[in-house]
């Protein structure tokens, strides 16, 4: 009964070391700079002219998901719908067209602005299941990128 215990405490004090290896070999290659940290193009334009968005940079990097999740909870439920809360406000301010005028796809591409960030924190977006990954533009507008 023992070495039945004993080898159990063994086994689980190796499986341990392996994973520990692993961690920090994969601590070692993000430092080494081999996965290359997301670099999302810069907002068109600032929110206001005393603040850059709705909210702190840092802030924004951080908890944005528990903002939409949020204002879309005041959205639905509510009928609570500001233009600063907006994904749209967020989408026609942070997606920037491409060198040849249309809008990256949020499905292909690390281009557009909120890909880059959630493939290297293998996070899904579902957000665009309902909602347009480019900003929004008038048919009728000249100045409107192809789509």
């Amino acid at each position: 009964m023992k070495v039945h215990l004993l080898v159990s405490i063994l086994g689980k004090l190796f499986l341990g070391l392996l994973l520990l290896a692993g961690v920090v070999s994969a601590a070692e290659t993000i430092e080494g700079g081999s996965i290359p940290i997301p670099t999302p193009p810069k907002a068109k334009e600032n929110f206001s002219s005393e603040q850059s968005c709705i909210k702190p940079i840092e802030i924004m990097r951080r908890s944005h998901g528990f903002f939409l999740k949020h204002y879309r909870h005041d959205s639905v439920r509510y009928g609570i719908r500001t233009i600063q809360d907006s994904l749209v406000s967020c989408i026609n301010c942070h997606v920037t067209p491409l060198a040849n005028g249309s809008y990256p796809s949020v499905k292909k591409g690390k281009e557009h602005f909120c890909r880059g960030c959630h493939e290297y924190a293998a996070v899904t977006i579902d957000c665009f299941q309902c909602h347009t990954d480019h900003p929004e533009c008038h048919i009728a507008d000249p100045n409107c990128p192809p789509f």
